[in-house]
């Protein structure tokens, strides 16, 4: 634990938390690129308009983390008063920054594009959000998973009291061990993420967000009994976490209809067209095209390939 500042700039103390936060999204953006330009073969402006846009989306979750926070505090505890900047919770800010992504995509494709006449707003994309979606988990675990590490060195989020080897002494303001449970959901995180890439990339599996919704909502909805911090009451016994967790769940499993009866339908598949573009140039691996088995073809001159076989989102 290291709650205090690491070092300072311009006077202002730089501390663990926020740093590892900047890492794990660092670190998610750059694996969502990867994926995006190598593995799914996205053009250069689609990768660019969604990396974009989750940024924005990012730090409107920070906003919204923050006043459902406040909120919960002043349930709790209204005579305080309502105290904004008092903490963050992360699905209050999942919950801003995935509706203010999905508000930003639709924004800059429906009413940016067709109506600008910036050069760079209007190139043509090979690829969509629904193209996106299943590499998006994958990136919010990862940071998810370093700012859980950030809460490590805060010293919030900190389990119930122990004895047992695995005690650390991570609850700010305490002494003597608790169980660390920011580490357990690091762990965690880290793990769901690495699932989560092993069915894109392996298996072509699309659902990825039920995946995310449903393990990461029942997994918190256990660990808020073994959490020593004051969770608060939202609801009957529930916490605001366990209740927003029913909803995740929910919403997972309402996802995969959407995906199966609507996401899929816009789904571009850049990487099916470079595919078709490279065997359109000859290069088929050595299997015999319609009517090469009949007889060979006259040599005549043969149009050129297409640079770049692009598509307009809409």
């Amino acid at each position: 634990m290291h709650p205090d500042p690491l070092f300072t700039i311009f006077g202002r103390g730089v501390y663990a938390y926020g740093l590892l936060i900047a890492v794990g999204l660092i670190a998610a953006l750059g694996l969502m690129y990867f994926f995006w330009r190598k593995t799914r073969k996205f053009n250069e402006t689609s990768a660019d308009a969604l990396i974009y846009s989750i940024v924005i989306a990012f730090f409107v979750g920070l906003l919204t983390g923050a006043l459902f926070q406040a909120f919960y505090n002043y349930i709790e505890n209204p005579s305080a008063g309502f105290k904004f900047g008092s903490g963050i919770t992360f699905i209050g800010g999942l919950i801003g920054g995935v509706l203010s992504f999905v508000g930003i995509w639709n924004l800059y494709v429906f009413v940016i594009r067709p109506r600008t006449k910036i050069k760079f707003l209007k190139k043509e994309m090979n690829a969509g959000v629904s193209d996106a979606l299943p590499f998006i988990p994958i990136g919010i675990t990862l940071a998810h998973a370093f700012g859980r590490l950030g809460c490590l060195f805060a010293g919030c989020c900190y389990g119930n009291p122990t004895d047992a080897w695995y005690g650390l002494p991570c609850a700010a303001g305490h002494s003597g061990n608790y169980v660390p449970i920011q580490l357990f959901e690091m762990l965690f995180l880290l793990v769901l993420s690495g699932v989560m890439a092993l069915l894109v990339l392996k298996f072509k599996f699309n659902y990825n967000f039920s995946v995310y919704a449903i393990a990461y909502a029942i997994w918190r909805f256990i660990i808020e009994y073994f959490r020593s911090d004051d969770r608060g009451k939202f609801i009957g016994s529930l916490t605001p976490s366990q209740f927003w967790c029913i909803i995740m769940v929910l919403c997972g499993i309402g996802y995969i209809f959407l995906q199966k009866y609507f996401l899929s339908r816009f789904m571009k598949h850049p990487e099916r067209q470079a595919v078709a573009a490279t065997n359109g140039s000859g290069e088929n691996n050595g299997e015999p095209t319609d009517g090469q088995a009949e007889q060979a073809p006259a040599k005549t001159e043969q149009p050129a390939p297409p640079e770049d076989l692009t598509f307009v989102d809409d």
